[in-house]
């Protein structure tokens, strides 16, 4: 299957390896940004032609420029949503972007005769919330929005997924509907304007965390995790239709972890990352000068295993192993020139 595929938010860190992929893989592309003053620089970055790549202005929280970007299109891959650095003061500046942009996607594609919808959500919606004693998870499980602790950038993923999945349900009608959830992704930059979930291993090269907090991610590789939404977007629809797939590696990575790799594979460019172990008592004072550390806070101690047997089974996908996007992710911070060792 190929066509026209409208991609939303193509500013992001996936969506960007998205189009690259879809383009190569023979598709036309219209993608949304919120102004298109960025079309020359995104253009130099995702490749393509005027021809089969195309740019619309379209915003999460309006109705203008949608109709237009989905016009000829025959699928739409969901991708725009809010992703801070930081925790927000107003949980509400995240959920009401991420649900209302959710529903506004499908609404318009249904409105332009869309037959497959796949989006982009998040293990957010898949893993907190949990009692303690849980670690492991896939995709039956559902975060619980309503635990103490649960962050908004948890939250919004979470409603936003259920208020799309609920609204398939009852005015989606023939379309073939998909989640796409990524754990932590990790992978080469473009440059400077990269995703949050790249600040872990852009701050132990850095040395900015002065020790290794007992936290962790599972992790997944951008390229891997833009495969699975192309390989959703060209499934038979029996494969994917109401369906839910969790992108991940597999392992669970401490920042211990992750530091032992990147001082093994990067040798002499690794001198700024952390030896010493952080105490739990001291990521709360950590978090009073750092507020991205805040986030962090809910997490010590804790083991968020994911499985991705159902992607792999069903959509054929594979995934690289994390040391290798770890990796490539450092080596491409460093050529950049985002974080100087």
């Amino acid at each position: 299957m190929a066509g026209t595929v409208f991609v939303s938010g193509g500013s992001g860190y996936i969506a960007g390896e998205t189009i690259r992929q879809l383009l190569v893989n023979g598709w036309s592309v219209h993608t949304s940004v919120r102004s298109l003053t960025r079309e020359a620089e995104l253009r130099a970055q995702l490749g393509g032609t005027p021809q089969t790549l195309k740019f619309f202005a379209a915003d999460l929280t309006s109705d203008a420029g949608w109709a237009e970007a989905m016009a000829g299109c025959q699928a739409v891959c969901h991708m725009a949503s809010p992703f801070p650095a930081a925790v927000p003061k107003d949980e509400n500046e995240l959920i009401v972007p991420a649900r209302d942009g959710a529903l506004r996607a499908l609404r318009f594609a249904k409105a332009a005769g869309i037959k497959r919808f796949v989006m982009t959500s998040s293990a957010a919606a898949i893993a907190y919330g949990h009692p303690p004693g849980k670690s492991d998870y896939d995709e039956n499980d559902w975060t619980n929005v309503d635990a103490p602790g649960v962050q908004p950038y948890i939250k919004s993923k979470t409603i936003a997924e259920r208020a799309a999945r609920d609204w398939v349900a009852a005015e989606g009608g023939d379309m073939d509907y998909c989640a796409v959830c990524p754990v932590m992704v990790l992978g080469p930059v473009q440059g400077g304007d990269f995703a949050a979930s790249v600040e872990p291993v852009l701050r132990l090269l850095n040395g900015s965390i002065p020790a290794l907090p007992d936290v962790g991610f599972s992790i997944v590789d951008l390229r891997d995790i833009a495969a699975l939404h192309v390989l959703a977007l060209e499934a038979p629809a029996a494969k994917i239709r109401d369906g839910r797939f969790l992108g991940s590696s597999g392992r669970f990575f401490k920042f211990a972890d992750m530091a032992a790799v990147l001082r093994e594979r990067l040798g002499p460019q690794a001198r700024k990352v952390p030896v010493r172990k952080m105490p739990g008592w001291a990521v709360h004072v950590l978090a009073l000068f750092m507020p991205p550390a805040r986030q962090l806070l809910g997490e010590i101690g804790r083991t968020r295993a994911t499985s991705s047997a159902r992607a792999q089974s069903v959509l054929g996908w594979k995934p690289r192993p994390p040391e290798d996007s770890i990796i490539d992710c450092a080596n491409s911070l460093i050529e950049k020139g985002v974080v100087k060792v």
